[in-house]
């Protein structure tokens, strides 16, 4: 299979501007795991996630297929970056505590991947999966953002995105369910930083790759009124669509 790679053109952008995910969340993941030795953040970007898990476990392998994703991530002692596909890795079998998976599993080949992760999970291992939509911030800026989404870059959305639209309920998951509480992501953004944001989606790279401009020029002089003052500082938030699977306590 060959690595649909949207994100490594804009690798620093990715690096500088994606939302972070609140640590109440791997707090929640760790306390259902049978240990924390090891876990693999999968697909990990600029490592954001893996970050997150550095208080709780005393490894970290963080894995994706762009090395120019890698080559932006923030480094740490305790994670181990490595360059490989989600679906063929490098992981010691039955040597992971967590796998996570933030907004990720739609590129992947699942069935492959979920044999890779039964794979390298220990008994009783934990698989956190997870996507959001579009940010909540106003109700003047919101519609001019789903304008974006929808109709301005919308044709240059891949087909796997759908699956993110469907909050991943309708993506396969052969693992024992586990029923998460919610969790929220809540940004603080200037104006500069949430355009920022929008620039680093795929659909807007791949609108600027077959049409030379930037989209974001549409939107610009009518997001900037909506927004007020460019400095000003808004909250934008977006629900964690989350599902958690558990291997068996016996191999």
């Amino acid at each position: 299979m060959t690595f649909k790679d949207y994100f490594s053109q804009q690798a620093a952008s990715y690096s500088a501007y994606r939302p972070h995910y609140p640590q109440a969340l791997f707090d929640y993941l760790t306390s259902l795991c049978p240990g924390r030795d090891r876990a693999w953040d999968c697909a990990t970007g600029n490592g954001q996630g893996a970050m997150s898990l550095v208080p709780h476990f005393k490894t970290i392998i963080a894995t994706d297929a762009s090395g120019a994703q890698i080559e932006n991530a923030a480094l740490h002692p305790q994670i181990d970056y490595r360059v490989e596909p989600a679906e063929t890795t490098t992981i010691e079998t039955r040597s992971i505590d967590l796998v996570t998976v933030a907004q990720a599993l739609h590129w992947f080949a699942r069935d492959r991947f979920y044999t890779e992760v039964k794979r390298v999970l220990k008994p009783s291992g934990i698989i956190a999966v997870w996507c959001y939509k579009l940010p909540v911030i106003s109700e003047e800026i919101d519609p001019i953002i789903e304008e974006y989404y929808e109709r301005i870059v919308g044709e240059y959305w891949p087909p796997e995105r759908q699956l993110i639209e469907e909050k991943y309920q309708t993506i396969d998951f052969p693992f024992e369910e586990i029923t998460p509480p919610q969790f929220q992501m809540e940004v603080m953004w200037t104006r500069d930083r949430a355009l920022g944001y929008l620039g680093t989606w795929s659909a807007t790279q791949r609108f600027i790759s077959d049409r030379n401009t930037n989209p974001l020029q549409q939107i610009y002089s009518r997001f900037t009124e909506a927004w007020g003052d460019p400095e000003s500082i808004k909250v934008a938030r977006s629900r964690i669509h989350l599902r958690i699977g558990k291997m068996p306590s016996s191999l």
